[in-house]
């Protein structure tokens, strides 16, 4: 029995033994394994950076303003008893608009008209008279003075006459009429807004600094989200003498002809003012750029005899145009820089090239949903 028990411990021993030594052996094949083991290459699109001309342009966030634009409204109370527009109808200088209930006056002024007529023949009367040395010369200065009076009340009542008949302004587009046959208007109520189409004006801000690069006469262009593939092209016509006191900014404005009427007064659209001249810049693709509060980077790749290794640079980005940025520092014409796949890159990586399904850039670009 002892025997067997001492046969048994051995064979456990043995067994313990060979079990370490194998698992010893993988293990260490494991390690070795690891110290030499290759993670396959990263797929990454990339693109060249290179140089282009780019003229310098400051944009700016501006809003469209009409060069003559109103709400028509009455300058006295009345009821409305004529109505001689269409909303949305083009109108010329002077035309009718609204006529408000002018009975009253209209009677007021016949009276008054009978009152000049009788205050003329009183003053003949008193001139030949006075002629005649029949009557004194402050007989004469009552007739001619009361004669005035009474022609300066007619005129009175013919302007009232006239501000109840109520005609454009200026020639234009009307808006949506907002009164109706019968209702009693107060002063200032409105009526209808008048709004001239061409040409019309875009105003915006600069901040401080680009003040010395501005002049009356540059060109200005403008798109908006209502027509995402037009250009609009104005000029600069007006720079305030004087900036805002909170922002610092000065204020602008471009005059737009707007023959074709697409651009309508109170829309939000963004300009470039073109400034004379052109520059060089190196400009790369925006999504090659990796930002980080410690700065800007990219990964440019380097052949490494089996492929191509990434490092990672610091630069310094400039302006931006459309799908591209310019770099100021940091890169030179010719460097390779990594546009997709970026964020599961580090240092020293091993990447391969594939820029099939990479969509190309542009200085314009008009995705779908924009």
């Amino acid at each position: 029995m002892t025997r067997k028990i001492i046969v048994g411990i051995v064979l456990v021993v043995v067994i313990a033994g060979v079990l370490v030594v194998v698992k010893t052996m993988q293990i260490k094949n494991m390690i070795a394994f690891g110290a030499t083991f290759q993670p396959p290459p990263e797929t990454v699109a990339t693109a060249i950076a290179h140089e282009e001309q780019w003229q310098e342009v400051l944009p700016a966030v501006g809003s469209v303003s009409p060069a003559q634009g109103v709400m028509v409204s009455p300058e006295i109370s009345g009821t409305v008893s004529e109505i001689a527009f269409e909303s949305g109808a083009n109108v010329n200088k002077g035309d009718l608009l609204v006529k408000l209930d002018t009975s009253s006056e209209e009677a007021q002024l016949r009276a008054a008209e009978a009152q000049v007529e009788l205050a003329k023949l009183n003053l003949n009367r008193t001139l030949k008279l006075r002629a005649d040395n029949t009557v004194s010369q402050s007989e004469l200065d009552q007739a001619d003075a009361t004669l005035k009076q009474n022609q300066a009340n007619a005129d009175d009542i013919r302007a009232t006459i006239d501000k109840k008949t109520i005609r454009a302004p200026f020639a234009g587009r009307l808006g949506i009429r907002l009164v109706n046959l019968g209702e009693q208007l107060d002063v200032g109520k409105a009526i209808v807004s008048l709004q001239s189409p061409a040409p019309l004006y875009v105003d915006f801000s600069l901040p401080q600094q680009e003040l010395a690069q501005l002049q009356t006469g540059l060109k200005v262009s403008a798109v908006c989200d209502t027509y995402p593939d037009a250009h609009f092209d104005g000029e600069l016509t007006v720079i305030s003498p004087d900036l805002d006191s909170v922002t610092r900014n000065v204020r602008l404005r471009a005059k737009f002809e707007n023959a074709d009427g697409r651009l309508r007064a109170g829309m939000f659209v963004r300009v470039n003012v073109h400034l004379p001249g052109e520059k060089t810049v190196l400009v790369i693709p925006a999504t090659a750029v990796l930002s980080a509060p410690y700065g800007d980077s990219v990964f440019v790749l380097e052949p490494n005899g089996k492929g191509f290794l990434v490092q990672q640079k610091f630069i310094r980005t400039g302006k931006a145009r459309g799908d591209f940025t310019s770099v100021e520092t940091g890169l030179k014409a010719g460097d390779r820089v990594v546009t997709a796949g970026i964020f599961k890159l580090r240092n020293g990586m091993t990447v391969q090239e594939n820029n099939a399904a990479t969509p190309e850039n542009s200085l314009t670009p008009t995705p779908p949903n924009s």
